[in-house]
């Protein structure tokens, strides 16, 4: 019942910006104090920000705020995703919202996991957790805004590992590229990492197959698992069939 009733506060946070607290008490028929603390816990995740007497998102530029946008829809993502992951496997994940919430999934349940990521925003959202799990941040040039690391050096640093499992993020799909992203150094990294896997995995809500970003991901040669929600367009799934993926809708 708490786990529903954080996810409705996020939905009603995504669609109103803000909330205050005595409205949030009367609507979900419980105590201030409870309410309060369901505040502080989604606060403690990163995915809003508390002021006196309301909360509110955080920016959508940030990405710890695009954690809260189809939240619920991320977790199960996450989740699926996680049971490809084994204890004592390493792996690869690149930048992303669904990425974070799979990363701090993995270091929750698994075991001595090595992940390996470009995020310096992951490696930190996923440290505060107790577990005996290695995590190797790869060097670059630091994007601030979106807290990933860029440019040759993620390649150099990526050569030195190779895994079974790429899991990455989109920011779109066209049907005639394939997925897409916004920027061309995010996609270069993406590219460069793909290089040392065995199987891409695609993790994305189904809002995704609605937008278009303008630089063409263009991974060949490897082969592309994604992880979606069940509201993925009937057209978008199969286009990603006639393109050899596989799918698999939560």
């Amino acid at each position: 019942m708490k786990n529903e009733r954080l996810n409705k506060i996020l939905e009603l946070l995504t669609t109103d910006g803000k909330a205050e607290v005595i409205d949030l008490s009367q609507r979900f028929g419980v105590s201030q104090v409870t309410i309060r603390k369901d505040l502080s816990e989604l606060e403690e995740q990163g995915l809003i920000e508390r002021a006196h007497g309301f909360a509110r998102l955080r920016s959508r530029d940030d990405v710890a705020g695009r954690l809260a946008y189809h939240f619920e829809a991320k977790k199960k993502i996450a989740a699926r995703a996680a049971t490809l992951v084994a204890d004592g496997d390493t792996v690869m994940i690149e930048s992303g919202s669904c990425c974070a919430l799979l990363a701090e999934q993995l270091v929750s349940e698994k075991s001595d996991l090595t992940i390996i990521t470009n995020s310096a925003f992951i490696a930190d959202y996923i440290r505060r957790k107790e577990s005996s799990s290695q995590i190797v941040l790869l060097g670059g040039i630091y994007q601030r805004d979106a807290q990933v690391m860029t440019g040759p050096l993620v390649r150099q640093a990526a050569e030195n590992f190779f895994v079974h499992y790429f899991f990455i993020g989109t920011d779109g799909y066209c049907d005639r590229t394939g997925f897409t992203n916004s920027d061309q150094m995010r996609t270069q990294a993406v590219r460069d990492m793909a290089q040392q896997c065995d199987e891409l995995v695609v993790l994305t809500e189904s809002e995704k197959f609605h937008q278009r970003g303008s630089i063409p991901l263009n991974i060949r040669d490897v082969p592309v698992t994604v992880i979606t929600d069940d509201a993925v367009p009937e057209d978008a799934r199969q286009s990603l069939l006639s393109r050899g993926c596989t799918v698999f809708t939560v």
